[in-house]
């Protein structure tokens, strides 16, 4: 009786929330901190390396849509990789989905009090991105609906300013900035690894698909729709931020989009746009926070991870334990991070989660006897092998750190493995009655 009444997880969002939570994923620490980063690999050229990365997400999202109009799932990557590839498998995609998300919200924290300190100087940049995980993780607590109206709120304001960044700026942009335009340099295939961290997020709302309504037809629709709307957003801004600063201006600064509205002159408009990007970041952190206690509470309840973060809260059917969790994890990590190892390690981690994305599909092709699904799945399995190897040049250190979360992922398996069938053998010898032999044996 205790399990029949026990609280589950409710469909309380509808497709234009789930769009709206995708693109509050995807919008935010990539357009408006890694900018920079990825400008200063591949110059005024990295417009070219954001077309690039979205393509290469939007393959991945497409065999992921497959996957979520075939089974919508809580947990996503780690349940397909579970049920069509292997348990182990499906174990390290939802390890290191969690490990790039973690350091997802680290970094889009970050970017947050990067911005803020744009505006009030002095602040403790540390201090305050942890402020800001505790503060969205008690938002995260009060329940999906709610923060999903949290969320949608968030996603409207940080359009409205990136379109006033767009419209405005471009009746300031000069053509001479983009000069020298390189598109084919080893920094361009770099730069498309860095800002694949910007689309990282796309997978998002498959991680919450039971917690939407009419899943097996909204969750695919939310995934593809947001994705295609952010590409657009990027591209734009990112030729306009060329056109203002140029890719030298936007590599030195912290934040390169409101520093890039102050060539405008123009009072208060470099402030609007700080605020936007506290606005997007803040919708980046919440939704991360989101999606991680949910990858959780997945795995928790498949005894993958602790139980105890499986437990929903009884009024708010929320993942209680979870997220508090994850909340004081990425709190802890903000303190001791740099932007750019957040980002690269975030980014090697979602890579390597996409290839079991597309392996999973692989599978589902070959079980629906599927040529084209197999064609499009080991093209995205191709795709995400590609960008690792960039990491190996761009960032070696993503690659020591990533295998190494890897490697502690894959001991943790082992050893709960090991565990849980030694608790079996102990559970089957104490169920099974004693010869007469024994039972003299230990009689005094």
């Amino acid at each position: 009786m205790a399990e029949q009444n026990a609280p589950t997880l409710k469909r309380s969002i509808g497709l234009w929330s789930a769009v709206a939570i995708n693109i509050g994923a995807i919008v935010g620490g990539g357009i408006f901190v890694v900018t920079g980063i990825v400008a200063g690999y591949a110059g005024s050229a990295f417009i070219i390396s954001m077309i690039v990365a979205g393509l290469i997400a939007f393959i991945t999202a497409m065999n992921l849509a497959k996957l979520t109009a075939w089974r919508p799932v809580e947990g996503g990557v780690y349940e397909y990789g579970r049920q069509l590839v292997r348990p182990s498998v499906g174990f390290l995609g939802g390890w290191m989905w969690l490990v790039a998300n973690t350091f997802t919200g680290a970094a889009v924290a970050l970017g947050f009090a990067y911005y803020l300190s744009a505006a009030v100087p002095g602040l403790a940049v540390n201090v305050v991105a942890a402020v800001m995980c505790l503060v969205f993780t008690g938002l995260n607590l009060i329940g999906a609906r709610e923060s999903a109206t949290i969320n949608n709120v968030l996603v409207a304001v940080k359009l409205l300013v990136l379109a006033f960044f767009v419209i405005f700026g471009s009746l300031y942009a000069n053509s001479a900035n983009f000069a020298p335009f390189v598109p084919l340099s080893s920094g361009v295939l770099y730069a498309v690894f860095f800002i694949f961290f910007a689309y990282g997020g796309f997978a998002r709302v498959t991680v919450i698909a039971e917690e939407i309504k009419d899943a097996n037809r909204n969750v695919p629709r939310a995934l593809l729709l947001s994705l295609g709307i952010s590409m657009v957003i990027y591209v734009c801004v990112g030729l306009v931020a060329v056109g203002l600063l140029g890719a030298d201006g936007l590599a030195g600064s912290a934040s390169p989009l409101s520093t890039a509205m102050d060539v405008t002159g123009v009072m208060g408009t470099g402030q609007i746009i700080a605020i936007g990007g506290l606005v997007a970041t803040a919708s980046v952190l919440l939704t991360n926070i989101f999606g991680v206690s949910r990858m959780a509470y997945s795995m928790a309840r498949r005894n993958d991870l602790p139980s105890v973060l499986a437990r929903l809260h009884g009024k708010r059917f929320t993942p209680y334990y979870a997220i508090i969790c994850t909340g004081l994890l990425m709190a802890g990590l903000v303190l001791f991070v740099d932007l750019t190892r957040v980002v690269a390690v975030s980014t090697f981690s979602l890579v390597f989660t996409y290839c079991i994305v597309n392996l999973s599909a692989y599978k589902l092709g070959t079980k629906r006897s599927s040529v084209q699904q197999r064609f499009l799945a080991l093209l995205g399995l191709g795709t995400c092998l590609m960008l690792l190897g960039f990491v190996l040049f761009a960032s070696p250190d993503a690659w020591v750190i990533g295998i190494a979360f890897l490697l502690a992922g894959a001991g943790y398996y082992l050893l709960t493995k090991h565990w849980r069938r030694q608790k079996r053998v102990l559970a089957n010898d104490t169920d099974t009655p004693k010869c007469p032999s024994e039972i003299s044996d230990v009689t005094p």
